[in-house]
């Protein structure tokens, strides 16, 4: 596999994947292996912290003569903006009748599996008993914890994704209201590592973060514990943002992108991440590995409409980037 230029020939499937090339790339290599090489993946990864958006912004450059046939994305609020531009094709996703309605699109055009969560990284040196932890993500605009959380600065990545579906959840107006209300309140970091850096260091208490970067610091061993927030059941639950799959509609390699898809979306897969040191979380009933991050008893999941939360993107994101720009 090789990035940069993508060759064309009737042999390859072109997959731009913003999950990282050490995660992405041996679960393609083994769909190279199981069609005996008849069909060779080419693969294009970025490794900016904004790569999800460079990679959309090159299939949006490319929309007029498509490069790209399978976009593999490590979130999903750029997948449905792709899908709400018309730029992805109807795939019929192995996936079984009960598969959660927030991990597929209502036109077939992606599908979710794999997920993170959003998640509270303690610090258990400076929160020594459990009765002091935060339980839920509104903490991070309590004065008690001034300038003593963390979260990552709300433009990018899976921290953008979570506020777009706040703002769904609890109004336009008091999103923004809340998101000034922790722009004043919290430690505002470039990205989610960087939040769980600074709770395993002693720079904050605690810090909102994704469930692989706050593996990270727990398997390294620093004094951290993992809080699934909004549990109570006046709370709205922990947020899990899925990996998504989707085929770029008019791709070169329509007949090998579907076919790679069928691959990619199955229980096996869905191990294969949870196995890895990201920990994700698969979403299939027949996944056989449970992966290390999840704790003994059940978690409320968030009940989600990301399609909704993708509505008026550009002015949202507008928005929100007057109030962090300076952060």
């Amino acid at each position: 596999m090789i990035g940069g230029c993508v060759p064309r020939t009737e042999e390859d499937v072109v997959v731009y994947s913003a999950l990282d090339e050490e995660f992405a790339y041996p679960i393609l290599e083994a769909f190279e292996r199981s069609v005996d090489y008849e069909t060779s993946v080419v693969s294009k990864f970025d490794v900016e912290s904004t790569k999800t958006v460079g990679l959309v912004n090159q299939i949006l450059a490319e929309q007029d003569t498509p490069r790209c046939d399978m976009f593999w994305n490590n979130e999903i609020l750029h997948t449905v903006r792709l899908q709400k531009q018309g730029l992805l094709a109807r795939h019929d996703w192995p996936v079984p009748t009960d598969w959660p309605r927030d991990m597929i699109s209502s036109d077939s055009t992606w599908c979710g599996f794999a997920a993170r969560a959003r998640v509270l990284l303690v610090n258990t040196k400076l929160l020594k008993s459990a009765d002091q932890y935060p339980q839920s993500v509104e903490e991070l605009l309590d004065p008690k914890w001034k300038d003593n959380c963390a979260m990552a600065r709300p433009l990018f990545g899976t921290t953008a994704t979570h506020w777009a579906v706040l703002r769904d959840r609890i109004g336009h107006e008091v999103a923004l209201e809340q998101l000034q209300s922790i722009a004043d309140n919290s430690l505002i970091l470039s990205g989610n590592k960087q939040v769980a850096q600074a709770v395993s260091a002693g720079r904050v208490a605690w810090g909102l973060t994704d469930t692989d970067d706050a593996m990270i610091e727990k398997e390294l061993g620093y004094p951290v514990e993992i809080v699934f927030p909004d549990q109570q059941p006046d709370q709205p639950g922990t947020l899990r943002i899925p990996n998504t799959l989707a085929i770029l509609k008019n791709a070169p390699h329509p007949v090998a992108a579907h076919r790679l898809a069928n691959y990619l979306m199955t229980p096996q897969t869905e191990d294969r991440l949870a196995m890895g040191p990201s920990s994700q979380m698969p979403i299939s009933k027949e996944s056989k590995f449970p992966p290390a991050v999840l704790p003994d008893k059940p978690i409320r999941w968030m009940r989600v409409d990301f399609e909704t939360a993708a509505e008026n993107w550009d002015t949202w994101a507008a928005e929100v980037a007057q109030i962090y720009s300076q952060k």
